[in-house]
């Protein structure tokens, strides 16, 4: 599964809607006419790098199908503190109670798009791809990957089903890297790419000649991971590699500078700061 369209889009945002709504806004519905209508202002209150407004167009849309919506913004645009990013226009209710789930997804989805942005220009200059991964709250996987996306980073993997990768606890039960690698690439699909974690140097070898596609490059130094990417490359020319585990901004460009393929980031999505954004609403 890649990004939610839809029916599909339709079943999740309900979903997120009934979890907040609940049995009914009891707020709005005493104290606000039926009939009321409503402008609405999504503005930034911080600067952030857009994403999510077609998620946030819908997610109003479902609870008033006459919603008018203008963006006001691309997705992946920079902003500053005080772009106002759409108007809208509709039923004052549906407007007041979708509002806290339409801001939320906004919210984050701007704060993963602006992260990403960060690390992706901090790299700039090299052929350092910078990755998400699969640190991501239940139910809000597609819509991080999109914001990772539109900050200018790559999609990893989407689920445990698009592509082996053999982490410390496989390789365990597998009997070590050689016999995991060879049990993938007999039982999984034609074609999957299989991918190995090490943490030290032999496991890296061992990797290298069992051939993997890709080889991750798990908690270590820029320096180790320079000579490891050398070692990799001497036994398997063009052998693609990807490093990870607390890899911050500031270091970021020192691991992209080492030869790597890619550099994972489960921050992007494991602990983003969500982007302030508000809904500024008056009668129409």
């Amino acid at each position: 599964m890649e990004r939610l369209t839809g029916e599909a889009l339709n079943k999740r945002l309900r979903e997120f809607l009934a979890e907040d709504v609940g049995a009914g806004d009891v707020t709005s519905q005493t104290t606000v006419p039926a009939d009321a209508r409503a402008l609405g202002e999504i503005v930034a209150r911080s600067a952030c790098v857009v994403s999510g407004l077609d998620i946030a167009r819908r997610v109003f849309e479902l609870l008033d199908s006459e919603l008018v919506w203008t963006s006001e913004a691309l997705a992946g645009a920079p902003v500053p503190a005080g772009a106002r990013l759409a108007q809208l226009a509709g039923r004052a209710r549906a407007m007041l109670t979708a509002e806290r789930v339409a801001l939320n997804l906004l919210q984050r989805m701007c704060g993963v798009a602006a992260a990403t942005r960060r690390y992706v220009e901090a790299v700039a200059g090299t052929p350092c791809r910078i990755l998400d991964t699969r640190k991501t709250a239940p139910g809000l996987r597609p819509f991080d990957r999109q914001a990772i996306e539109d900050g200018g980073g790559t999609n990893h993997r989407y689920d445990l089903s698009a592509m082996v990768l053999v982490k410390d606890n496989h390789r365990r039960l597998a009997g070590g890297i050689p016999s995991a690698v060879a049990a993938a690439r007999a039982g999984s699909p034609a074609g999957m790419l299989i991918e190995v974690e090490v943490e030290s140097e032999e496991e890296l070898r061992e990797a290298a000649a069992a051939r993997a596609d890709w080889i991750l490059i798990d908690n270590q130094t820029p320096e180790t991971v320079a000579r490891w990417c050398r070692i990799a490359r001497q036994s398997a020319p063009g052998q693609k590699i990807e490093a990870s585990g607390g890899v911050t901004l500031e270091r970021v460009r020192a691991y992209a500078e080492t030869g790597v393929d890619a550099v994972s980031i489960g921050a992007l999505t494991h602990s983003v700061t969500a982007a302030d954004i508000s809904l500024e609403i008056t009668p129409a």
